[in-house]
């Protein structure tokens, strides 16, 4: 079965680029294959890891909504759906990736989560390391998109609302029953030591941080891959230096 590795955060605190970092370290240390699932309805992994993004999640269950007549005859909804989504999977060199996407129309999330639910399930045993970006803050916990995970990495910055709200995503996890092995919280942007006053009350089985890093500002400024980013840069030596906390199968 493979390793579970969840991302989770508030909006802005580097959760997607933390995300590919950490794809991009199991990928380049050949530590197994790797399944991408870009959890968040605004869908912007794929574009940070440099390829290209197949049919998403949303849009395979939009398009049979519309044409349920595509169904094979004796053939379930689900099935197909199932079926459809093997075809939507991304291959890159190193790692495949899965993208949920929003449905177009109206109403909410919850067939979609469940078929993503579903899904991973399934997948997880054909790959060593699954890595989920979820979406920004609570909802994607409160709908159950992610229902167990080896270790649920909490993104932070380093100001008190930001670890408030990791407090919070990790105390949701646990009131939800939410079958989490282990729990990081990882700072982002942090170039000092972090202070003991904010993060006493936290409880966390670890504590790191990753110093601010001027080339992954430039790469979000003009749009490039994680992938581009050099070897010996900030970001990526303080992610191997903690990786080990992250992707070490106990």
């Amino acid at each position: 079965m493979g390793y579970i590795i969840a991302i989770a955060g508030k909006g802005g605190t580097g959760k997607t680029t933390i995300a590919s970092l950490i794809i991009r370290v199991i990928k380049e240390q050949r530590l197994g294959s790797v399944l991408a699932v870009d959890a968040d309805p605004n869908s912007n992994l794929a574009q940070v890891l440099g390829i290209e993004e197949k049919a998403t999640i949303g849009d395979i269950v939009d398009e049979i909504a519309a044409s349920p007549e595509k169904i094979p005859q004796g053939m379930a909804k689900d099935t197909f759906i199932e079926f459809q989504l093997q075809t939507a999977i991304s291959e890159s060199e190193g790692f495949d990736l899965l993208a949920m996407g929003r449905p177009e129309g109206a109403g909410c999330y919850c067939y979609v989560n469940n078929v993503l639910r579903n899904i991973v399930g399934k997948l997880i045993n054909n790959y060593d390391y699954i890595v989920i970006d979820n979406e920004a803050g609570l909802e994607h916990l409160s709908r159950r998109t992610t229902r167990s995970a080896d270790v649920l990495v909490i993104i932070s910055d380093a100001t008190v609302v930001g670890l408030k709200a990791a407090k919070r995503i990790k105390v949701l996890s646990e009131e939800l029953k939410i079958n989490i092995k282990k729990n990081l919280l990882i700072v982002n942007r942090l170039d000092k030591e972090i202070e003991k006053e904010k993060i006493k009350d936290l409880d966390f089985n670890y504590i790191a941080k990753i110093p601010d890093d001027p080339e992954i500002f430039k790469i979000s400024l003009n749009g490039s891959s994680i992938m581009s980013l050099k070897q010996d840069s900030i970001s990526l030596n303080a992610l191997r230096k903690i990786g080990d906390k992250i992707w070490r199968k106990n």
